[in-house]
């Protein structure tokens, strides 16, 4: 059954969002990834439109980043599993088992995925709608001045060199998909030690996610020193 929030009548379009590759034999004609492509057009278009026509004061630059926080894995992922999506992606055995309907790549495909049939079915605006009522607390954020609150990288070297004086090393750990859906699994290292891990469809997505990893690893850290330090 189709989740009530989705404005979605079709199964077979439903269905075909949450198939991922490694389910079918026939990625192209049976999986998610065209509808993802066509569904990432769609989600573009309208958040610069909401940008633009909100943001009267914003130059080129402040809309490009504004958008980019709210149009990037994180966000989406969060609204993928604020649907409940992870309960309906098909996945080989083996995707499921190494934890793949939770994985935040995944997750943002497939949203992407589900905009594109929402816009296949019923046109542009409501797929609008939709898109604006799901990322409605992101956009919010960013509108109260945050424009880049995703900008994990950033704070991970502020909070890196105030405690150890060091800058974070990020490495590609892995790389692969099709030409048109890559995808990057990267490590954020201090000292040779790994301290997040993040997946995205570009490396800077990626580094990003791995960011948050390790600045959640470090808040986790500070919060357990201070609990111990207490008399």
């Amino acid at each position: 059954m189709i989740p009530r929030q989705i404005p979605l009548k079709s199964e077979t379009l439903f269905t075909l969002a949450t198939r991922h590759s490694s389910a079918c034999a026939n990625p192209v004609a049976e999986s998610y990834e065209r509808l993802e492509f066509f569904g990432d057009s769609v989600l573009g278009l309208v958040v610069s439109q909401y940008l633009y026509e909100h943001h009267p004061d914003w130059d080129q630059g402040v809309l490009s980043k504004a958008k980019s926080s709210v149009v990037q894995e994180g966000p989406l992922a969060e609204t993928a599993l604020k649907l409940g999506l992870d309960r309906f992606i098909e996945l080989s055995a083996s995707e499921v088992a190494s934890g793949g309907q939770q994985r935040p790549s995944v997750l943002a495909d497939v949203f992407e995925a589900i905009i594109g049939a929402v816009y296949l079915e019923s046109g542009l605006e409501i797929a609008r709608w939709f898109v604006l009522e799901q990322l409605h607390p992101y956009l919010m954020r960013i509108s109260s001045g945050d424009v880049n609150p995703n900008d994990f990288k950033s704070k991970l070297q502020e909070a890196a060199q105030a405690i150890w004086r060091k800058t974070p090393l990020y490495r590609v750990a892995h790389e692969g998909g099709a030409a048109h859906s890559r995808k990057f699994h990267v490590e954020v290292l201090f000292d040779d030690e790994v301290m997040g891990e993040g997946w995205g469809r570009s490396k800077k997505e990626a580094e990003q996610a791995a960011a948050q990893q390790a600045l959640e690893l470090i808040e986790s850290a500070r919060r357990h020193r201070a609990w111990t330090d207490q008399p």
